[in-house]
């Protein structure tokens, strides 16, 4: 019975392993340049759409996938103060929250383009064979550091222009203390540059899908042909 067993289990890894190989031997047909420039065109077809659709009026602020709220106990405590009267005055922070991230993202476009051209030969093959995200995950790493320090001048700058930033940075400070909150998000502007990026690369990882899930669709040649050959 434990062989038959064992016998069944091999059976159902067979499709698996043969996928799995026909997917390696396709790839192994494309060239290192063609396989850096469909992840290249990738990286930038997913950075254009995203600077897009977010850099512009209520591109975060009327999107619920990257709108950004208050974060941890304060949007809880934010239920509270609605009842008491305080709805506009929070409805007030959260606009100019989202509204400061919408304003940051064009200013990131550059540090986008640059991430795209230092993609390496020897990198692209092995973020080919990986998951519907791999290559956003490669971008992102290549990009959050520099994106932050481009992105929190803009957003503090937007942000200090409302009273209810002190306030808040007062509150969540108390709210950290007491662990009920991260600390690096007691900041106000550094949580909303943490959300910015975050909305970033969740579009970006939207599109890459759309890529990986329908290389025609795209009307790329370059793109059809290496995303494809999975």
């Amino acid at each position: 019975m434990q062989r038959r067993r064992l016998h069944l289990a091999t059976l159902g890894l067979l499709p698996l392993l043969a996928w799995r190989q026909a997917q390696a031997l396709s790839l192994a047909g494309i060239s290192n340049a063609d396989a850096a420039s469909g992840v290249k065109a990738a990286l930038k077809r997913g950075a254009e759409v995203a600077v897009d659709l977010l850099g512009r009026d209520n591109g975060f602020l009327g999107n619920p996938l990257v709108h950004i709220g208050l974060p941890g106990q304060l949007d809880e405590a934010a239920k509270l103060l609605r009842k008491f009267g305080q709805g506009k005055r929070i409805d007030e922070l959260e606009a100019t929250m989202n509204h400061a991230a919408e304003q940051a993202v064009p200013a990131g476009k550059q540090v986008l383009v640059d991430a795209v051209q230092s993609m390496t030969v020897t990198d692209a093959k092995g973020i080919l064979t990986g998951g519907d995200t791999s290559v956003t995950d490669f971008f992102a790493n290549k990009t959050r550091s520099p994106l932050s320090e481009r992105f929190l001048p803009i957003v503090t700058q937007t942000t200090s222009k409302l009273g209810l930033t002190q306030q808040y940075d007062q509150l969540a400070g108390k709210a950290a203390a007491f662990g009920l909150l991260k600390t690096e998000d007691a900041n106000l502007a550094q949580y909303v540059t943490g959300k910015t990026l975050d909305g970033l690369y969740l579009v970006i990882g939207q599109e890459e899908k759309k890529i990986r899930q329908d290389p025609v669709g795209t009307g790329s040649d370059i793109l059809r042909k290496v995303f494809g050959a999975g």
